[in-house]
């Protein structure tokens, strides 16, 4: 698999003869410009000078760091359950499952959505993992008084923030739901030739991207920068969507401005710390296989559209064979974007709470 999705390598410097002296100075002159070429801008953080406003609840982390969050569902003090969730790429905390709140109120759910680390109005965190993500979860909840233990919910990409939980904070877990999860074609679990299957199925700057943001993530802010270079269609909204409802989905919020205003909420602390620390994040090298994890004392339970046309149905599939514990849900005719899935988020809460 490696040598299959490993970008091309660098030539080797060639050793022996020559003269290379004089090229000292001038080499110590080109390290410096590539140097300041790659380095990416400092975030506007919000309520700092020049930055955006705060404008949302947030709570002070254990680092000094802030988190923005958005509460739903009936209030934390009276609630039965409990939910920390976790956005997906390019979103924000004011996106949910979108249960209706007849069935929030019924099966007593309170959820709290929040900004992921240099998402919207939380503070980055240049030194952002799949560890850190769990432990803001769980600060966020110990912030809010939602006891012991509690519910997780993540969406796309930011999944990864609930394996960070079943791996790091199992014992805080009531329970966790992942829609569509993204998955890290290095992940050592993953059968190999599948694998490099799916990620050549991908557009030629999508493959790029990823092995940027994998092999070389201290340079993927440059490289996503230039235009001469391939780049991700899933930044700039151009990915094939072989499902209709994701397809049209995508023209309506494209067509009434709502995906630029998304990204101009999502990214106005800068690109780098938002989406970009989520592609080395979510495609970097893990500390951990999620394939080969333990089962958690909690239920687990994973919903995956089969026309999905950003996670290959195939991966998921393995994935969910091999954690004979994952409670797996898979949807015929039905891409992405689950979220547009009509009464999906209902089914989610019964299947949790029901």
């Amino acid at each position: 698999m490696a040598e299959r999705l490993l970008w091309a390598s660098t030539p080797a410097v060639r050793r022996g003869g020559g003269k290379a002296g004089g090229m000292g100075p001038l080499a110590g002159q080109l390290g410096e410009w590539v140097c300041r070429a790659v380095q990416p801008p400092a975030p506007r953080v919000c309520g700092s000078p020049g930055g955006p406003p705060v404008t949302a609840k947030r709570v002070r982390l254990s680092d000094g760091r802030h988190l923005a969050y958005e509460e739903s569902g009936v209030p934390r003090e009276v609630a039965r359950y409990r939910i920390v969730f976790s956005h997906g790429f390019t979103g924000s905390r004011l996106d949910s499952l979108r249960a209706s709140p007849e069935v929030a109120e019924e099966l007593g759910v309170y959820m709290v959505a929040f900004d992921r680390a240099g998402y919207g109005e939380s503070d980055p965190n240049p030194s952002r993992s799949v560890k850190s993500a769990a432990s803001d979860m769980a600060e966020l909840a110990d912030a809010l008084g939602l006891g012991d233990k509690f519910y997780v919910v993540g969406v796309s990409l930011g999944c990864h923030a609930v394996w960070g939980a079943l791996k790091y904070i199992p014992d805080r877990i009531a329970g966790a739901a992942m829609m569509a999860p993204v998955v890290n074609y290095w992940w050592p679990g993953l059968p190999a030739a599948a694998a490099a299957r799916e990620y050549g199925k991908q557009s030629y700057g999508d493959q790029w991207a990823l092995r940027v943001s994998h092999h070389a993530p201290g340079i993927l802010h440059w490289w996503m920068e230039q235009s001469w270079l391939p780049t991700s269609t899933v930044v700039d909204n151009t990915t094939f969507l072989p499902n209709k409802r994701d397809a049209e989905i995508r023209r309506t919020l494209t067509a009434d401005g709502t995906l630029q205003k998304k990204k101009e909420m999502a990214t106005q602390q800068g690109i780098t710390e938002s989406y970009y620390r989520d592609m080395t994040v979510m495609f970097g090298k893990w500390e951990f296989d999620p394939t080969a994890l333990p089962e958690p004392p909690c239920p687990v339970h994973l919903w995956q559209g089969d026309e999905d046309g950003l996670v290959p149905v195939a991966l998921q599939r393995h994935v969910a064979g091999k954690l004979r514990w994952v409670n797996y849900h898979e949807l015929p005719g039905t891409g992405h974007f689950l979220s547009g899935v009509p009464g999906l988020g209902n089914t989610v809460l019964r299947t949790l709470f029901g």
